[in-house]
């Protein structure tokens, strides 16, 4: 216990509090995409409690895997199922949401319905997150969780205000998406497999031409996952 409060006690260890509160505000606007989306169309007791349990449940995922991260990343294949994995996700989050009252059983499993989505969305585009947040963290724990603690309430308002312009503003949802789509093209691309069988090639092409394939994509499927529904694509 005195050596857990003398390393609280180091100015060192607040700074790199900071330092990891601060990246992970960086790094967390995809997440905060994830999570409006996500929550859009949940009453609004279901919506509050989506934003707050979904990114409390990736944040202490994210501490759980930050250990495992150095082995993650150099995993062939991984990247490319999780940026497919992210493809489907944003397709599905622009598609038709369900409309239930506040408070019902249906509004209750929506609600898990959103958490589920957030989380693994989280997990997928963090994944490249994790290795600047270990690098400060150094294996400390506790210097982790206290960064990443306090990075939750600011990525909720993050996400509380880009639900806000997209209920004023509803083809940001689309917006929204693209990004979403952006992102997975980018976790596509860093595949040791894909870099592999490219290499030769323009590393910022093949990048580029990943992400915008990765958006082309979201949006077309999105907007076949609506036609086949029977909703329109502006109302989202």
């Amino acid at each position: 216990m005195a050596a857990l409060w003398s390393e609280i006690a180091r100015p060192a260890f607040w700074l790199s509090v900071v330092e990891i509160i601060w990246i992970n505000i960086l790094l967390s606007g995809d997440n905060a995409v994830v999570i409006a989306l996500a929550c859009r169309d949940l009453p609004p007791r279901e919506r509050k409690w989506g934003m707050v349990i979904g990114a409390g449940f990736a944040a202490i995922l994210l501490i759980v895997f930050t250990g495992l991260v150095s082995l993650l990343m150099t995993l062939p294949y991984l990247k490319m199922v999780s940026g497919l994995a992210l493809v489907w996700i944003a397709a599905r989050l622009v598609g038709p949401q369900p409309h239930d009252e506040e408070g019902t059983p249906a509004a209750a499993r929506d609600l898990w319905r959103a958490v589920r989505i957030v989380v693994i969305a989280d997990i997928v585009m963090s994944l490249d997150n994790i290795i600047a947040v270990a690098a400060v963290a150094k294996g400390n724990y506790l210097l982790l969780g206290i960064g990443l603690a306090v990075s939750i309430p600011i990525v909720i308002a993050g996400s509380a205000l880009i639900l806000a312009l997209m209920e004023r503003f509803p083809l940001l949802v689309w917006g929204g998406a693209a990004i979403l789509g952006w992102v997975a093209g980018e976790i596509f691309a860093a595949d040791p497999v894909v870099e592999g069988f490219m290499h030769g090639f323009g590393e910022y092409q093949i990048e580029l031409a990943a992400r915008i394939t990765g958006v082309v994509v979201v949006l077309v499927a999105g907007w076949l996952w609506r036609r086949a529904a029977g909703a329109a694509p502006d109302e989202v």
